[in-house]
């Protein structure tokens, strides 16, 4: 059975990207660590990662093109300690968003065990851009010539 394509119009040129983040984000099924995503206001958002355990230099926040990664790692205990109960998850993690053209880190904090990444967009200033149309040439720098013309020419 073929999938339908929610970008699969003539109208929505060069949107498969989205498609295929949407694809990769649904197949996520990690919920650690947990997270909170706050807004702030119109232009600016915080993301917050429970990260109890982690100091600020166990964790790593990096930005590669749209995704945002976070990434936790915990030096190894040297010494085996006995646990009667170990229920406190302290294990590396790594956590990802994918996020919108724009969007710019402006910060981020560790305290009382929460990592908070703040997220802003930029006013964006609307820019109307016009077109120049070029006549007799085609994108490969080709005369163009119609059918009367052509016609016209053979006769002469």
């Amino acid at each position: 059975m073929s999938r339908i394509s929610l970008f699969n119009s003539p109208l929505l040129l060069g949107f498969d990207q989205f498609e295929r983040t949407l694809d990769r984000i649904g197949k996520s099924t990690d919920n650690y660590p947990p997270y909170n995503i706050e807004q702030l206001s119109d232009s600016h958002l915080r993301i917050v990662l429970a990260v109890a355990g982690f100091a600020s230099e166990e964790l790593e926040i990096k930005r590669e093109a749209n995704q945002l990664t976070i990434r936790g790692k915990q030096p190894q205990e040297e010494s085996e300690k006995l646990y009667l109960h170990h229920g406190i998850a302290a294990r590396q993690f790594q956590r990802s968003f994918m996020l919108a053209d724009g969007l710019e880190i402006t910060g981020a904090n560790l305290a009382n065990g929460l990592l908070e990444i703040d997220v802003v967009r930029p006013p964006v200033q609307a820019e109307v851009l016009t077109i120049p149309i070029a006549s007799g040439l085609r994108g490969d720098g080709r005369v163009t010539v119609s059918a009367r013309t052509a016609g016209k020419e053979q006769q002469a």
